[in-house]
């Protein structure tokens, strides 16, 4: 089963009954991880039940194919429906999905957990094709996308939160959805028992420290083309294990923002109604460098660094590239270019 966009996030909370293995794949390590476990509480209340709950990895199936089927066949002692997770999942075991799928068993869901496939991917493409089988992507969410978690994980504690506080938590907090959730509940914690709507003097000073810093050290390095602090930057995130396509993005919604903000003052807007319009608003801290950087692009500069930065998106998922070289060499051509 291939599934829209907007069918998503029912079929997480209620898996189809007719996959009976469902690959949850995409760059958002957080985000497949909190899927994954969505999906598995609806066949176990407990993800560690060693009675009902078995975990392979790639490499123990492709040294013993004949795995999947005993493990998947296999009768619970305490009874009930049982879950099998298989780690790393990549191309390499569609052959064992395929046969599995021609038989599979009724009482056991079979959850792939996977990193980044492409449309070529044959594990994608056999998840999404047959009948009995379902591929669940798990792309680096934008803020709107962001902005709805935030608001619904605070429903849920019954905390309101201003809008401008949205904006700016998601905008800062985008990337990863184990970062997210974790910033979030940090959030929580830091309000406390205060009934008030959540303020963005509160998401500041409860989440100003978090990867946003680096982040802002990285873009604001790379446009002031300070190329040995963006360099840093993007070490130190890469260390950290962010994937290169959320680096990219931050990158190209910094210079989007540039760009938009620039063509509306070309086109005869004032710098500050210009600014003013900006979603979501800036930060005060990093405001004086947003503006000395809009004064010193022009709007064909700021049209070739996001043309470079879509191509280096497009290098970058073609399989076997050098995806941290062409990052560094993107972030250092950039960094060093005219901004005439």
């Amino acid at each position: 089963m291939k599934l829209a966009f907007r069918q998503i996030e029912s079929f997480v909370k209620s898996p189809d009954k007719a996959a009976r293995v469902i690959v949850v794949y995409g760059p958002d390590a957080g985000l497949v991880s909190e899927r994954l476990q969505t999906m598995g509480k609806t066949v176990v209340e407990d993800l560690n039940d060693p009675f009902n709950v078995a975990v392979l990895s790639t490499e123990q199936l492709l040294e013993d194919p004949a795995r999947l089927s005993d493990e998947a066949n296999a009768v619970s002692m305490m009874g009930g429906d049982r879950l099998l997770r298989i780690e790393s999942g990549a191309d390499k075991i569609t052959p064992l999905i395929k046969d599995y799928l021609k038989d599979p068993s009724d009482s056991t869901l079979v959850l792939v957990q996977a990193g980044e496939l492409g449309p070529r991917s044959s594990l994608r493409t056999l998840c999404e094709k047959a009948k009995n089988a379902a591929a669940v992507p798990c792309y680096v969410e934008d803020e709107r996308d962001l902005s709805g978690f935030i608001r619904t994980r605070l429903q849920e504690e019954n905390m309101g939160i201003e809008r401008d506080a949205v904006a700016w938590l998601a905008a800062n907090i985008s990337g990863d959805r184990g970062k997210a959730r974790s910033e979030v509940e940090k959030l929580i914690t830091y309000k406390g028992s205060e009934k008030t709507p959540i303020s963005m003097a509160d998401v500041q000073n409860a989440c100003g420290a978090a990867g946003a810093q680096t982040y802002d050290n990285l873009v604001y390095a790379v446009a002031g083309r300070n190329t040995e602090s963006a360099l840093k930057a993007y070490t130190t995130l890469t260390e950290e294990g962010v994937n290169f396509i959320v680096i990219l993005r931050t990158l190209q919604n910094h210079f989007r923002r540039l760009h938009i903000t620039k063509a509306r003052i070309v086109n005869g807007e004032r710098e500050e109604q210009a600014l003013k319009s900006l979603t979501p608003p800036l930060f005060f801290k990093v405001a004086p460098a947003f503006k000395a950087q809009l004064n010193s692009w022009s709007l064909p500069a700021l049209d070739r660094v996001l043309q470079k930065l879509a191509t280096l998106e497009a290098q970058c998922k073609q399989t076997g590239s050098p995806v941290d070289t062409l990052c560094a060499q993107a972030i250092l051509s950039i960094s060093k270019s005219r901004a005439a």
